[in-house]
């Protein structure tokens, strides 16, 4: 377990340091719970009733809420960010894999880096990749010619296919599954014709995937998903799908095959994006929305429908059915008002 003064994460975050230097740090904790060792963060003012019953021993805070804070403090612009810092620094989850497992099954053709980390009853197909530092997990499959980059980590039981490039500094959850075939067949008289998927999935440095998420891969050309982004769990990516830098896709999204999304998108959870489209940069996708057209401009797009009392849903649901009988009325009416104002004009 680590351990830093509140001089040393000062100097780490390039933070104000108000209180006792020499106080130890050494895990995170909420505001309600935090106690003697902890440091918490306070990014909401509106949270401030719990920042002045603390006994945590340090909060990241901004400016304004100085004054309110009754322990140690680091002030910073963003505490939420600074956490996310402090919390790396502390964290304690244990490692994916250590060693070489003797169960591990390794083709003498891969490419194993000698600080690489291979759980029991790994396989590693024949002129795959391990890159230094790598850790994947117990019961992993890696496929052939697959190259996992430096210092990513796989958690037990994720299978990754052929042909597929993992980025440096990666992490992916367990279930995951990496360049499984897209959905792609051809019709002939009722009958279905798988067409060979003989793209690759390419993920960019320092991209998390989800637990139980699925990229497939390219029917020709790669599934591309770039760097820095955030994939839920139980995501899924079609093929030919292209995703940009610092993208964020929440839990149990759909996004179509050969649709193009854009940087700095945010989307939200069971979101639906159909096949085929484009999504331009630093566009944000509320929750169950289903986007069926390409978006252009940037901004904030929805279209799913909150939850409402059942009887009321079921008169707007009814009204909704016959909103065509009442376009036809109300244009008849329009009509009729603008034959009436003319008659007057005369």
């Amino acid at each position: 377990m680590s351990n830093y003064s509140l001089t040393e994460l000062a100097e780490l975050l390039g933070a104000q340091l108000h209180g006792d230097g020499a106080a130890m740090i050494s895990a995170v904790a909420t505001l309600e719970e935090a106690s003697t060792g902890h440091i918490s963060f306070l990014a909401n003012s509106k949270y401030r009733k719990f920042l002045q019953q603390s006994t945590a021993s340090a909060v990241l805070i901004k400016e304004e809420d100085l004054e309110f804070c009754p322990v140690n403090a680091l002030v910073v612009k963003d505490p939420y960010v600074a956490f996310a810092k402090v919390a790396q620094l502390l964290d304690t989850t244990p490692a994916v894999a250590t060693g070489v497992h003797a169960t591990a099954l390794i083709d003498p053709s891969a490419k194993v880096a000698a600080s690489a980390q291979i759980g029991a009853y790994v396989v590693i197909s024949k002129n795959a990749e391990i890159g230094d530092n790598v850790q994947i997990g117990a019961g992993c499959f890696i496929g052939e010619g697959t190259v996992i980059g430096a210092g990513t980590k796989v958690w037990p039981k994720v299978t990754v296919y052929h042909g597929v490039k993992i980025g440096e500094g990666c992490i992916v959850h367990s279930g995951a599954v990496i360049g499984a075939d897209g959905f792609g067949f051809a019709n002939e008289r009722g009958q279905w014709l798988k067409i060979p998927q003989v793209g690759g999935v390419v993920i960019g440095n320092d991209t998390e995937i989800g637990a139980n998420t699925t990229i497939d891969r390219g029917a020709m050309a790669d599934t591309i998903i770039g760097y820095n982004c955030i994939i839920d769990n139980q995501v899924q990516i079609a093929h030919n799908a292209q995703i940009g830098d610092h993208t964020a896709i929440a839990g149990c999204t759909v996004v179509a095959g050969s649709t193009k999304i854009g940087r700095y998108c945010i989307i939200g959870g069971a979101c639906a994006i159909t096949g085929h489209i484009e999504i331009c940069d630093a566009v944000q996708i509320t929750g169950m929305s289903m986007i069926t057209k390409g978006i252009t401009e940037k901004g904030i797009y929805s279209s799913g429908v909150p939850a409402s009392p059942n009887l009321e849903w079921r008169k707007n649901n009814a009204r909704y059915r016959q909103l065509d009988q009442m376009y036809q009325r109300l244009r008849d009416v329009e009509q009729q008002l603008a034959q009436l104002k003319a008659q007057d004009a005369e």
